[in-house]
């Protein structure tokens, strides 16, 4: 019944609404008595990158007292990557069913008609807010706004440039912060909990430090490099994380003040291992890092507190994973997961083993994981679209097991004998490696069923009257360069500047009416008066450049050697255009260029006008 792609109909929308509502009724009578949730998720932080892990040169006294308090998954599996953990995470299923199978040019997008923690939970009267890093979709409905979420602070694209007073989205509007953005998503975080504490409320806040760039206040980056550590990277990141673990006092303080921490369930995990170089960083003994399919680059800190209901200070031993938290938290809310109406999960509760209902050991499961390998794939113009279809790297891990495949062989690993990945057994357990690799097989086949494109973009929702289509999801033509080299979130198409060169995005009109269409750009007095056409659904307007903009590209602040450049825009209204329901392409194309400066674009923005 979760027929997201029919959405844009209020009438349905409200008797969608008023289905789920019924076969929520008697979960709502009963919605004061349900416990809150707390979910919290770091990016890039390892899971050596905390004190209570064995860490002596890092500083978390809030999470490792948090530790003590909880019950730990020692064997909680991730994706290699961010956006796909996020996939799995908020959907309960493997991230390749839900059409996220990279991290970038829109393939990161979860498909809407998934049904995502925050829909099941406000069904059955939760207030829902997120506050930080999405990376599952940046265009409704695929935008946290549009997958159940009440408020929405933070980014919806991969990473962000500016971590000092950062502009933020805010349910669809950019706003300016005052602050550092750890302490700002925080502060956002608390805010909500403090409006919704006399009602459950599910909090997602995914932090997007130690994330690069690698941008910290001096009083934690001086802290590091004063304890001996060479790295200004490792430096940097460790002064995050222990910003991060200052938050979270206040956060937990707060919970304290208000008298609900008894009645919130807090989860804190990470989205996979440690950025970086393998000798650089602590990790604990393991083998591989964030993109590896080794066990460094998937395994991360998993803690689970509800005092009073779940055990602290306690390790469970059994293989756990992502997957397993919309089950989880559906099952530990008192909720009906049938009547979630979620799709076919790949997940677990773990609901029994944190109540103490299930004994903690052994049970026969498979956890598989995949990665990209677009960095390799040097001279392939869809780099990362060539690396979809590819099945490896790709690992499959048992509660003894983890058979690798790097893209040339199988190797097997034995997690209990050598934790560390030092010796390859596949040739002394043949008959488990070819079960192994057969399953992963099997199970890539199956998952990769469903198309993973470049999604098609919604335009004129009545919900979402504005579209800004970024250039950093567009297709072009060939001569068409980015200014950072990779096209990632925020990157901008530069130097255009001759006659027919395009740039389109596949969309879909979804509200027939007038839509004012604007340029958010950059360039040198001599392109003023340059001419673009821009054109959908057969009908198009010519629209012509009339301010310059000229601010140089700058290198953002960073602590290390990386470079990777910011450019101011200014936004120009090009016109208006008359638009029909339905697929088309959306194309901006220079028909009349004036100078040999080139012209900066970031985003071509369609806005319903009623």
């Amino acid at each position: 019944m979760m027929m997201k792609n029919i959405k844009n109909s209020n009438f349905t929308r409200l008797a969608i609404g008023l289905l789920l509502c019924h076969c929520f009724a008697s979960n709502e009578a009963n919605a004061k008595e349900r416990p809150n949730v707390l979910l919290i998720v770091t990016d890039d932080q390892g899971y050596g990158d905390l004190r209570f892990h064995g860490n002596d040169l890092i500083d978390t006294p809030v999470l490792d007292q948090l530790a003590k308090e909880s019950t730990r998954f020692e064997h909680f599996m991730v994706s290699p990557l961010c956006s796909m953990t996020r996939a799995s995470l908020m959907t309960g299923r493997y991230n390749l069913r839900t059409g996220c199978g990279s991290v970038t040019r829109g393939m990161e997008t979860v498909r809407p008609e998934e049904v995502m923690i925050p829909e099941v939970l406000k069904q059955a009267g939760y207030a829902t807010g997120m506050f930080g890093k999405w990376h599952i979709g940046e265009y409704f409905p695929s935008h946290p706004r549009g997958q159940g979420f009440d408020e929405f602070l933070g980014m919806p694209q991969g990473h962000w440039d500016n971590y000092f007073d950062p502009k933020l989205e805010h349910n669809g509007k950019m706003v300016q912060t005052k602050g550092y953005i750890s302490d700002v998503l925080a502060e956002a975080a608390m805010k909500f909990i403090e409006k919704n504490r006399e009602q459950p409320f599910f909090c997602y806040l995914p932090f997007n430090a130690p994330h690069t760039p690698i941008q910290v206040a001096d009083k934690y980056f001086d802290k590091y490099k004063a304890r001996g550590i060479e790295d200004n990277k490792v430096a940097g990141i460790y002064g995050m994380v222990q910003n991060i673990d200052e938050n979270l006092g206040r956060l937990f303080k707060l919970l304290d003040d208000l008298q609900i921490a008894d009645d919130t369930i807090v989860i804190y995990m990470s989205d996979n291992g440690a950025e970086g170089a393998q000798d650089s960083r602590f990790n604990a003994g393991m083998r591989g890092m964030k993109g590896s399919v080794h066990e460094g680059g998937m395994r991360v800190p998993c803690f689970v507190r509800w005092p009073g209901k779940i055990a602290a200070d306690r390790n469970v031993e059994q293989l756990t994973a992502h997957l397993d938290m919309l089950p989880t938290i559906v099952e530990l809310c008192g909720l009906d997961l049938k009547k979630a109406k979620t799709k076919p999960l790949d997940g677990h509760s773990l609901a029994p083993l944190l109540l103490g209902q299930q004994a903690d050991g052994p049970i026969e499961r498979k956890v598989y994981s995949r990665a990209i390998r677009w960095w390799a794939l040097k001279g392939v113009k869809e780099p990362v679209v060539a690396s979809i279809d590819m099945p490896y790297p790709g690992a499959v891990r048992t509660q003894r097991w983890r058979a690798v495949n790097e893209g040339e062989s199988w190797q097997l690993f034995d997690m209990q004998a050598d934790p560390g990945q030092k010796k390859d057994v596949a040739s002394l357990h043949p008959e488990v490696t070819g079960d192994l690799s057969k399953a992963y097989d099997d199970w890539f086949v199956d998952a990769r069923k469903v198309p993973i494109v470049r999604p098609v973009i919604d335009v004129g929702h009545v919900q979402w009257p504005e579209t800004k289509l970024t250039v950093a999801e567009a297709f072009k033509s060939e001569d068409l360069r980015w200014y950072n080299k990779w096209g990632f979130a925020h990157d901008w198409i530069t130097d255009w500047k001759k006659f027919g060169q395009k740039i389109w995005w596949q969309t879909r009109v979804v509200t027939d009416g007038r839509y004012r269409v604007s340029l958010r750009y950059a360039c040198e007095q001599d392109m003023v008066g340059s001419q673009l056409k821009v054109s959908a659904g057969g009908v198009s307007i010519t629209g012509e450049i009339k301010t310059a903009h000229t601010p140089n590209p700058v290198q953002r602040p960073t602590r290390i050697k990386k470079p990777r450049f910011v450019q101011t825009f200014v936004v120009e209204e090009l016109g208006e255009i008359e638009l029909k329901a339905g697929e088309t392409k959306t194309m901006i194309e220079l028909v009349k260029p004036t100078g040999e400066s080139g012209i900066d674009l970031h985003s071509l923005i369609l806005e319903r006008m009623d």
